[in-house]
């Protein structure tokens, strides 16, 4: 089994983000992923919507 690049962490992260990802690719990242990776780039894409929930109330106000 390979390790998952980074490139294939995130979009399985922002995947499950949005809610479309299939099970297929859940079970791939469970088994083949380091879970502290997957706990890093969630904790990045929470922190990028949090920023971009923050600029868009701001520029409206």
């Amino acid at each position: 089994m390979s390790k998952p690049t980074i490139t294939q962490i995130f979009k399985s992260v922002l995947s499950a983000f949005i809610g479309v990802q299939s099970e297929k690719n859940r079970k791939e990242a469970f088994e083949k992923g380091s879970l502290s990776a997957y706990i890093i780039a969630g904790l990045i894409f929470t922190a990028l919507f949090v920023m971009t929930i923050i600029l868009v109330v701001s520029t409206i106000i």
